[in-house]
């Protein structure tokens, strides 16, 4: 944590910023170890602050040594004061992305007696950046959470079969998951099967699964918080020529996009790889998505792999390479890994395996 703390106060430094609001949940427990769901906390050059209310100050004080623990009594207004009043502050950041506008505007008011001029400066992404380039232990958690996943999909592959209603399907995975070391899952499982696979984002149903129809199933684990987001494409019965032909399309555009990615690309760049092989093959509108999205202590974070995105690819990132192709009345076909760049080059962590 101390040296999170010290990149942090570089980055505030360079923003010319006095300390930073921190609101976010996972930026909170990364930057401190609590993982309460009510807290804010304030960092200076000096200072690391952690303000929670009753239920979580013991908590707070276990899961955050290295910071000072204040309880917080009533509303905002009432206790923020106090919280700030001695530290002659400036120039405060706080998390323009995150912060809702009714609680900017309470932070607005609580300062108003307070002498000198405190001014409230949106400061960006700046624990996102840090977030992105993930440590050796994150890896290994990353790492255990998608060899979960991993396992979770062959499980659901040995039983599934067709009947098999879509929530029957994600409650055995859940069951699975859970039974086998998962925390809560970061994500609502997805299982679409037949015409219901064109929706990449579809919530499970009592649609029963049918033999001769894509199946997308897109899971994820969480071990102490980090998380894993896998997807796999299923077909019960021998493929017809129109699955096979999709798939092998979207697992062309895959297999070029990870040969081929490096480091120092941007967003864009990357993004176009496996893009590019879908609209050669006539399938571009039909792919709407971005092509990844980073994962750690959310299912979504930095960096993002996607049309305009200028942001440059470093190593140290985890990120999911998930093209797809989403046909209205037939059906979609998505493939997902993740993977973390090494030396310049993608290094894939999920192992299940992608024949049709």
């Amino acid at each position: 944590m101390s040296e999170r703390l010290l990149k942090l106060r570089q980055k505030l430094s360079e923003k010319e910023l006095d300390g930073i609001l921190i609101s976010q949940p996972e930026n909170q427990r990364y930057l401190s170890g609590f993982d309460g769901s009510a807290g804010l906390l304030l960092i200076t050059a000096s200072e690391t602050i952690l303000a929670t209310d009753f239920r979580y100050t013991e908590q707070a004080k276990q899961q955050a040594p290295d910071f000072q623990v204040v309880q917080t009594k009533g509303d905002l207004q009432e206790w923020f004061p106090g919280l700030v009043s001695d530290l002659k502050l400036k120039r405060l950041g706080f998390e323009a992305e995150h912060l809702t506008l009714a609680t900017y505007q309470r932070l607005i008011e609580a300062v108003k007696g307070l002498s000198g001029q405190l001014q409230f400066v949106p400061a960006g992404d700046l624990v996102e950046q840090l977030r992105a380039i993930k440590e050796a232990r994150e890896l290994e958690l990353i790492a255990g959470a998608v060899k979960l996943a991993d396992q979770a999909l062959k499980h659901i592959s040995n039983i599934i079969r067709p009947g098999m209603k879509e929530k029957e399907v994600s409650l055995e995975i859940e069951r699975f998951l859970r039974e086998n070391g998962s925390e809560s899952l970061p994500f609502e499982l997805i299982v679409a099967a037949g015409p219901r696979s064109a929706l990449p984002h579809a919530k499970p149903t009592e649609r029963p699964i049918q033999k001769g129809e894509p199946i997308v199933v897109d899971i994820g684990a969480s071990l102490e918080g980090y998380c894993s987001d896998l997807t796999r494409t299923f077909y019960l019965g021998e493929a017809d020529a129109t699955f096979a032909k999709v798939y092998d399309i979207v697992l062309g555009a895959q297999l070029v996009a990870i040969a081929t990615l490096e480091s120092g690309m941007s967003g864009e760049q990357a993004d176009r790889l496996a893009r590019t092989v879908i609209e050669e093959a006539g399938y571009g509108k039909d792919f709407g998505h971005s092509l990844g999205h980073g994962v750690g202590l959310a299912p979504h974070e930095e960096p993002r792999l996607a049309p305009k995105v200028s942001g440059k690819l470093s190593d140290g990132m985890v990120f999911t390479v998930e093209p797809g192709i989403y046909i209205t009345g037939w059906g979609g076909v998505r493939i997902e890994d993740m993977v973390v760049l090494e030396k310049g080059k993608p290094k894939v962590l999920s192992q299940f395996p992608k024949t049709r």
